[in-house]
């Protein structure tokens, strides 16, 4: 709590900048360690040990991938947002192509899928992790502390907004970098080392185990266990290689390169070196999950083969509570039977300092996308004669957001039933087919707006809503069955339409088929319809990220709080012109973070706009060095697959 406190004091917190983007004062390394402590939560060591545990490594493909994701969201789509100065990325969207119905949209999709996906599968994972660890079964208990957790993640969002969030994420990566480090080495030295990983992996299989409908024996781990890059026979491989390649791809970019929670942190960046940086340091450290989590998550297998490899229904249901498997229990397994009592409490607070990590982030995220994307666009409306014209205040924002916190508490602890009944072991795949059902048309729009001037607001729209509807059948057809466990002898409930047309194509596959309807549709629009003025698209496309000229706005003026007056401190180093040049009077990140400050100087619209090209300038020995390690980033990952193929 005194770091808490401590590092609350540090957040200009009677300004939105410096709530939501940490008055843009981060540097590289506590904005590298957010993005990576963000990203891992307690869902990534349940369910990639998991993975590792029932097939292998080819679930680190994910983190692999995630690479090539952050590179692009540092050198293609950072400099796009820094320069179009937006807070959130459904107000990105607003200023590439104007109206609100695609901004409202995405704003009321990313929420959602915060509370059911990323809340949803932490809380649960955290959940089946304190509950194996620490031997509490009471359904009263896991209630208790998951309230708790909750309730304190959300004191670290409201208190201090995103600066506290930041510089917590790189305590608390350090402590689960250290951590699971320990248990790695533990857990190797327990097999024989890599060697011994390898060699007993293929034979870690269960004593009892049922047969399938096929007369094949459930829970047996494949012949490929040690590739990245497997066959594209959906029904014999959970991760096809085309699967893995193209269509995690897209899911890569909309993740890394569009999902607020991954983009706010880069937006806190000091500059956009600062932002670069810290892309390629959460780079490196996704070299890390393959070790630390799914390697030991194999050696629980090999170690605990009866219970983390059980393979018959009414067994698991006994062990872990869930009679389709209980491979999510890999990583608890290993913390609960090989460390001694002073390390297991470490990997308890490594677990839970995991979980606070990405409910703080998730929090923080959803309250700006509420405050910034709804509420300033539903408040004349829902109370026109209080606000009548009148314009929100920082204070106003800043309530609000909290407020939203709060609410998205309790929507989680209403979730929480859903989580225990759903959730079990198909919640991993579950949030990867969600993901791929959703994720397609957002990336298409995103990839599109950035690199293409010609795509305009309806045919996003109207691409966005093909997409949709067409995840949403997926969605439909893949869940609303539940399809038996191995061996249970129950018959598929399946129709044998969605059984063999639906259930044969892998959700990746389905997800590079949604990518390729929504661009034609939205491109086969905007072709047939009156395009976007340049002069409305200035520094929101990646061509015109430098252009100093000031922007248009599309259509009836702009909601956003970024398009206010503000004022800037004369002390804080240079005023630009509308040519670029500078006096000793206003930063241009001063000016571009719209803080309201105590001065005389006003910022005009042309100086405004030079501000934002000039923050795109990057000293030429740094910009040499970010280079340089994301060529060194990208070849060793390039490596790996290569190791691993």
């Amino acid at each position: 709590m005194v770091f808490i406190y401590e590092s609350s004091r540090w957040t200009k917190k009677g300004s939105i900048s410096g709530y939501f983007l940490a008055s843009r004062n981060m540097g590289w390394i506590p904005v590298g360690t957010s993005l990576f402590a963000s990203n891992i939560g307690s869902g990534h060591f349940i369910g990639l040990a998991g993975a590792g545990a029932a097939s292998g490594i080819a679930a680190h493909g994910y983190e692999q991938g995630a690479i090539y994701g952050l590179m692009l969201l540092g050198w293609v789509f950072v400099p796009v947002y820094l320069a179009s100065e937006v807070y959130t990325m459904p107000e990105y969207l607003r200023y590439r192509f104007g109206g609100q119905r695609i901004r409202l949209y995405l704003s009321c999709l990313t929420l959602s899928l915060s509370i059911f996906t990323k809340i949803a599968a932490d809380l649960y994972a955290g959940a089946l992790f304190i509950q194996l660890a620490l031997n509490k079964n009471s359904s009263w208990w896991l209630y208790i502390c998951v309230l708790l957790l909750l309730l304190f993640a959300a004191v670290f969002t409201i208190v201090g907004g995103l600066t506290t969030v930041v510089y917590t994420d790189l305590v608390q990566t350090v402590l689960m970098v250290l951590g699971s480090l320990i248990l790695m080495v533990i857990s190797f030295n327990a097999v024989g080392g890599y060697s011994g990983l390898v060699e007993k992996y293929p034979y870690a299989v269960a004593s009892i185990k049922a047969k399938d409908a096929f007369n094949r024996s459930c829970g047996e781990p494949p012949e490929d266990f040690m590739s990245l890059l497997r066959t594209t026979d959906s029904t014999k491989s959970e991760y096809p290689w085309t699967g893995m390649t193209f269509g995690l791809g897209i899911i890569q970019v909309w993740y890394w390169c569009t999902d607020q929670v991954i983009v706010q942190r880069t937006l806190a960046s000091k500059s956009v070196v600062h932002a670069k940086g810290g892309t390629i340091l959460a780079a490196y450290l996704k070299f890390l999950p393959l070790w630390v989590m799914v390697f030991p998550g194999m050696a629980s297998r090999i170690l605990f083969t009866d219970r983390v490899a059980c393979a018959d229904p009414e067994t698991c249901q006994a062990i872990c509570g869930s009679p389709k498997g209980c491979t999510n229990s890999a990583y608890a397994e290993l913390v609960l039977n090989l460390l001694p009592m002073g390390l297991r409490g470490l990997m308890v607070a490594v677990m839970l300092a995991a979980l606070m990590s990405s409910l703080t982030s998730v929090f923080n995220s959803s309250s700006t996308i509420f405050t910034i994307d709804i509420w300033i666009i539903l408040r004349k409306k829902l109370f026109p004669r209080k606000f009548g014209s009148s314009k929100p205040t920082e204070k106003e924002l800043i309530v609000v957001g909290r407020l939203f916190v709060v609410v998205m508490v309790v929507a989680s602890v209403l979730w929480i039933p859903i989580i225990q009944n759903t959730g079990k072991s198909q919640l991993f795949d579950y949030i990867n087919m969600v993901i791929s059902f959703l994720a397609s048309p957002i990336c298409v729009i995103y990839v599109a707006g950035v690199s293409c001037k010609r795509l305009n607001e309806k045919g996003a729209f109207w691409g966005l809503m093909v997409g949709l509807f067409m995840g949403i059948i997926r969605f439909v057809a893949e869940f609303a069955y539940d399809v038996p466990a191995c061996g249970s002898g129950v018959p598929d409930p399946r129709p044998e339409l969605i059984k063999n047309i639906i259930g044969g194509v892998h959700y990746l596959h389905f997800c590079v088929l949604c990518w390729i309807v929504t661009f034609v549709t939205a491109f086969c629009v905007s072709f047939v319809t009156e395009p976007i003025p340049d002069e409305c698209l200035y520094r929101v496309t990646f061509s015109s990220r430098l252009d100093p000229r000031v922007r248009r706005p599309i259509g009836k003026g702009m909601d956003s709080i970024t398009q206010e007056k503000v004022k800037c401190a004369p002390e804080n180093g240079i005023q630009l012109t509308e040519a670029g040049s500078s006096t000793n009077t206003c930063s241009a990140v001063s000016i571009i973070s719209t803080e309201t400050y105590t001065s005389k100087c006003e910022v005009t619209e042309e100086q405004r706009a030079a501000a934002a090209a000039h923050f795109l300038r990057e000293p030429p020995f740094w910009n040499k060095m970010i280079n340089i390690n994301c060529v060194i980033c990208l070849t060793l990952s390039t490596f790996v697959y290569g190791f691993y193929a």
